[in-house]
């Protein structure tokens, strides 16, 4: 009797791998969300060639590699990160998110995600109610807010540090929001050469500012500055010159040296230092409302508050703290503050006091 042997052989798709790939989807996949070849390929193997559910998964495991890589980098330092700005119509923004190394700082993912932030932070501005001067959130609080795709910041800010592999912190954030007849304006620095829409530096600087003119729609004299230049100018002369406050004219007196001088009105003007920034203030029917100064990695010191606020309130919460606001404030009044330590997000309704 005769045993034969007989071998089958198969020459088609594996049975562990019978989905055949589409590499038009997988290179749409790859160009869409930037993922590694291997991991756009399993996704689309795992969903059919689904580019939608593949897209939806490798998010999904980003968000899971992100928030596993963020427990264990938490409490690593970020001493280095950007300052960004973002000023629209009556509302303004400054945010400061910090990194570990320069080197993601210049990173086009980092500043894509400081820029998503600032646009949360300036989209609820935009939903605060005038009537409320401080509107205050704890940096807890501020990492809740939702970004334009529905996901909160805490979430990007996972993601991010997932793909990156360094430690990132939302350190703290400032808006303006400001009542008709009053102007704001920003300024980053390093400036980039051409400066539209939400701005990145090392330093930051945003303005509110009053034309003094009844009828500030009249033209301006030629070769004088608008109203929006001068603020840009002035931020530029916040960031250069660092005043921790704007001075009043008979309550606070020049520093003996120029070069120690911290009232902004008293400080020689940055962009010609024959003059003092009250000169420039006045020569240009002009009055300073208020500023703030960003810089990235600075040590917060300081008050909570100024006595110049009249109500500082955690959103949803009970009030923080009140104090007495006065009647009518001279256009150089002392109304800027520090923030402390603890991190802040804080929106600021600016007055016109007319």
């Amino acid at each position: 009797m005769i045993r034969q042997n007989i071998r089958l052989l198969h020459v088609g798709q594996p049975l562990w791998n019978t989905v055949r790939l589409n590499k038009s989807v997988l290179a749409k996949l790859r160009k869409k969300t930037g993922y590694t070849f291997s991991n756009c390929k399993k996704a689309l193997e795992l969903h059919n060639n689904d580019l939608e559910q593949a897209e939806k998964w490798l998010k999904e495991q980003a968000q899971a590699l992100g928030w596993s890589k963020a427990t264990k980098l938490e409490g690593r330092p970020t001493l280095q990160g950007v300052v960004a700005v973002s000023v629209d119509k009556n509302s303004s923004t400054i945010v400061e998110v910090n990194c570990e190394t320069d080197f993601v700082a210049r990173n086009k993912n980092f500043q894509s995600l400081v820029r998503t932030i600032a646009d949360a932070c300036a989209h609820f501005t935009k939903k605060q109610p005038l009537v409320s001067p401080i509107t205050k959130l704890t940096s807890e609080r501020l990492k809740c807010l939702p970004a334009e795709d529905g996901k909160l910041l805490v979430d990007h800010m996972a993601l991010h540090i997932g793909n990156l592999g360094e430690n990132l912190s939302l350190r703290r954030a400032f808006c303006f929001l400001a009542e008709e007849g009053v102007n704001l304006a920003g300024y980053t620095h390093p400036a980039a050469p051409i400066q539209t829409g939400t701005l990145l530096g090392k330093y930051g600087a945003l303005v509110a500012l009053r034309e003094n003119s009844p009828e500030p729609h009249i033209d301006k004299a030629p070769g004088q500055l608008s109203t929006e230049q001068l603020g840009k100018q002035l931020c530029q002369h916040i960031v250069g010159m660092s005043p921790t406050k704007l001075g009043e004219v008979g309550v606070h007196e020049p520093a003996a040296n120029p070069d120690d001088e911290q009232c902004i009105i008293y400080q020689e003007y940055l962009l010609d230092p024959t003059i003092t920034v009250a000169q420039l203030l006045a020569d240009s029917g002009v009055s300073l409302i208020d500023f703030v100064r960003f810089e990235c990695g600075e040590e917060l010191e300081g008050a909570l508050l100024n006595p110049s606020m009249d109500l500082a309130a955690e959103v949803g919460g009970t009030p923080l703290c009140n104090h007495y606001v006065p009647e009518k404030p001279v256009s150089a009044h002392a109304s800027t503050y520090n923030l402390n330590s603890e991190d802040y997000y804080t929106v600021k309704v600016v007055k016109s006091w007319s």
